[in-house]
């Protein structure tokens, strides 16, 4: 029976995540990765191994802690315009989504306890770049085409739904509805630039304001993932409603823009402690901050440093 009832489940608990899984793969495992779709590694005769060794010392920190810990999926990019980029159609991308959700099953299996309860989450992104808005789909474009991967996912053991990297409301509003037509939690997770705004130009305040008031505040919670907290913090210094709806923060280790990352050759891996610090900092300007961890970057010791410092509210 599928747990669904993640809220009751964690509690007040903080949720830990793992770190920059694609960064970690092309730059110190040299592993290919076309699209930059994790999903791509299992195709080695090793990649299951190597991503468990990856995810590892993630589930034993959130363990000592006594975090949970979420056991997030490599659907990032399981949609069907970077399938078929891929050369994927539309069964095949079935089956990754749900060999994915079921490797997951089976480390929380062996990891999962009592004081460390691990979710599963199905991963989705946008359907075009997350630095770059592009083609902007309406509302009822984005439910249709994001549909068919929340479809499997709400046919899988997830308990909820991530949508990563997301650059524009429109986007996200269509997910938060097509997880409602398949009865889904979903958490929204919006990328920003240096500036602490949507590469589509909205604020994140105005984008969580339209996302709520267009569902009627169906999304369990809001997200900022693939930005350094130096780029939004500024954002988040006033009070107002929407602080209360933001969940989640996956940060990168690089103060550098989008565009100075995509340009980059060499992984900046910026300071560790200077993360945690930052992160801790945003705790005291978030009331309901509970996901904590790494994106592009970082490693386990972005994330152990961001543990250490959130371990006290």
């Amino acid at each position: 029976m599928k747990y669904r009832k993640i809220t009751e489940r964690l509690d007040d608990k903080i949720c830990l995540t793992d770190g920059g899984l694609e960064t970690e793969l092309v730059f110190d495992h040299g592993i290919d990765l076309p699209a930059f779709a994790s999903f791509t590694m299992f195709e080695r005769p090793d990649g299951e191994s190597i991503f468990l060794n990856y995810l590892q010392p993630y589930i034993d920190l959130a363990e000592e802690k006594g975090f949970a810990f979420q056991l997030v999926d490599s659907g990032w990019r399981a949609n069907s315009d970077w399938g078929r980029k891929l050369g994927l159609n539309a069964d095949q991308l079935e089956a990754i989504i749900r060999r994915s959700g079921e490797m997951m099953v089976k480390i929380r299996e062996k990891n999962e306890t009592p004081d460390s309860p691990m979710p599963i989450v199905g991963c989705i992104g946008p359907r075009g770049d997350g630095y770059v808005p592009g083609e902007k789909m309406s509302v009822d474009e984005a439910m249709s085409y994001h549909h068919a991967q929340i479809r499997i996912l709400a046919d899988t053991e997830a308990d909820s739904i991530t949508a990563m990297t997301l650059n524009y409301p429109e986007e996200a509003i269509g997910i938060i509805e097509a997880a409602r037509d398949n009865r889904m939690p979903v958490m929204i997770s919006f990328t920003v630039e240096t500036d602490g705004r949507l590469p589509g130009g909205e604020t994140l305040r105005d984008a969580i304001a339209r996302c709520d008031a267009a569902s009627g505040s169906y999304a369990t919670g809001y997200m900022i993932n693939c930005a350094h907290p130096s780029h939004f913090r500024e954002q988040l210094a006033e009070d107002g409603p929407e602080l209360t709806r933001i969940k989640g923060i996956r940060a990168n280790a690089s103060r550098r823009s989008h565009e100075e990352l995509d340009n980059s050759t060499e992984l900046d891996r910026g300071n560790p402690a200077e993360l945690g610090a930052e992160m801790e900092a945003l705790m005291k300007l978030l009331p309901n901050l509970q996901v904590v961890g790494g994106c592009c970057g970082t490693g386990i010791a972005h994330v152990k440093a961001i543990a250490e410092q959130c371990s006290v509210r």
